[in-house]
């Protein structure tokens, strides 16, 4: 089969058993047209190839570009856009919940002016972060984390961030994701543990926040074997990607010759993959 369009995030949902592992649906587009959805965890063990023909497309407006910032937008998209608004990398400096918006009132107020979450989840390693109690654990399945655990819900974006900078103390919020990727063991009782330190750091200001009944959740991602070493690749400086598809993993599509392809960094550029 052949799969032609622009690219967009994929969306990452619960197989359908408890068991079972993530599935990954992408939509795509035609410039801006959505295209029908594809289960691309149905091409796991199956050979693709993936050719980028130099185009992009701003996700915001169509408009043909050169390069890409944020989520495949332009850089005039990008400096308007609601949801590249600071607050989004820096949830601490959100002000909507006194009635300042930063951007876009009503974006800021849907999306940040409502409850979210402060958790840890083990990826390359035990991190720290903050999410729309909306989005919930796709943060997590995004993020390619394989156990999460919710520590606190605060009413809007900004706590959240205060408590989020303040846990930064003792846990990181990057991931490497070459470790990510090869992480298939959760650590449960690791996870358990940080939990317990991060209510210590935090002490007793946050406490009504706190979520102490919350347990440890663990996610399974499509893979068969997995290469010993892995290396992603940009379409930008590599237009063709071929080889065995042998996992999905946070927004990355893994290949039996250890390349790996962050198909959310190139929303926008348009590909065609032949699958056979």
């Amino acid at each position: 089969m052949i799969w032609e369009g622009n690219l967009r995030k994929m969306r990452i949902e619960p197989g359908g058993g408890a068991d079972e592992p993530l599935r990954y649906l992408e939509q795509g587009a035609d410039v801006l047209d959505a295209l029908p959805e594809q289960c691309w965890s149905d091409w796991l063990g199956q050979h693709l190839t993936l050719r980028f023909d130099g185009l992009i497309h701003c996700a915001a407006t169509g408009k043909r570009i050169r390069k890409t910032y944020g989520d495949g937008l332009s850089y005039d998209a990008w400096l308007k856009a609601p949801q590249a608004v600071e607050s989004v990398i820096r949830p601490e400096l959100s002000r909507i919940h006194e009635g300042i918006a930063l951007r876009d009132r009503e974006w800021e107020e849907r999306h940040h002016n409502v409850p979210h979450w402060v958790y840890l989840s083990q990826t390359s390693a035990i991190k720290v972060g903050v999410t729309g109690a909306h989005t919930g654990a796709r943060r997590w399945y995004d993020q390619g984390a394989i156990a999460g655990t919710v520590l606190c819900v605060a009413p809007y974006r900004a706590l959240a961030g205060e408590m989020e900078v303040l846990l930064k103390d003792v846990f990181t919020d990057k991931s490497a994701y070459r470790a990510m990727i090869l992480a298939t063991e959760p650590d449960v009782e690791a996870l358990e543990d940080a939990r317990e330190e991060a209510f210590d750091h935090l002490g007793t200001a946050f406490e009504d926040y706190m979520q102490f009944d919350e347990g440890v959740q663990t996610m399974r991602y499509p893979m068969t074997t997995l290469p010993a070493k892995v290396r992603s690749v940009r379409l930008d400086k590599q237009p063709v990607i071929e080889g065995t598809l042998v996992g999905l993993k946070g927004q990355y599509l893994v290949f039996d010759t250890g390349e790996a392809i962050n198909i959310r960094s190139h929303i926008g550029y348009r590909v065609r993959i032949e699958v056979s």
